[in-house]
């Protein structure tokens, strides 16, 4: 009964249009774009990230309630939450998804957990100090929305970056 009231049509559609925006900019930047990896991307942010991110929104509101007197360490706290949510293995599954629907299926390996866990380590500032933001600013409706928008512009940052 959970699942069917976690089903948002509008954060599908949004999903699958924010992430498929994003991932599609970061391709072309890096001279990478296929139609396969857009539709790909594309499900993935339509369907499973629109509905697992804010489930676990949905859990952090449940730990860790918003409060008019809250304080600071709880607004910090719902902040390192979802930071710990957006973890390593979660952005290794990321790139697997980004070669799967590439066809770079021999890129698949355990050599992208270090690459995920050094991709995690050096946003961790500018990462809480957002997810501190939609997890305290951002009214509940909208955080996944936020959300979306952060990853892809991270997604354009990581290309850019990587062409330096």
């Amino acid at each position: 009964m959970e699942l069917i009231r976690s089903v948002n049509f509008r954060n599908h559609l949004r999903g699958l249009l924010i992430y498929a925006a994003g991932d599609t900019a970061a391709a072309l930047l890096l001279h990478q774009f296929s139609w396969t990896r857009l539709l790909g991307m594309a499900l993935v942010g339509g369907i499973l990230y629109s509905w697992e991110v804010p489930a676990f929104f949905r859990w952090i509101d449940r730990q860790v309630p918003e409060r008019p007197d809250g304080g600071l360490g709880r607004r910090w706290l719902r902040a390192a939450l979802s930071q710990v949510y957006f973890n390593p293995l979660w952005i290794v599954r990321h790139y697997v998804f980004l070669r799967l629907f590439s066809g770079q299926f021999n890129e698949i390996s355990l050599a992208l957990v270090p690459v995920a866990t050094r991709s995690f380590l050096l946003n961790v500032p500018l990462a809480l100090v957002v997810n501190y933001f939609i997890q305290n600013k951002v009214s509940a409706d909208f955080r996944f929305v936020a959300s979306a928008l952060f990853s892809g512009f991270m997604a354009v940052y990581y290309a850019i970056s990587s062409t330096w």
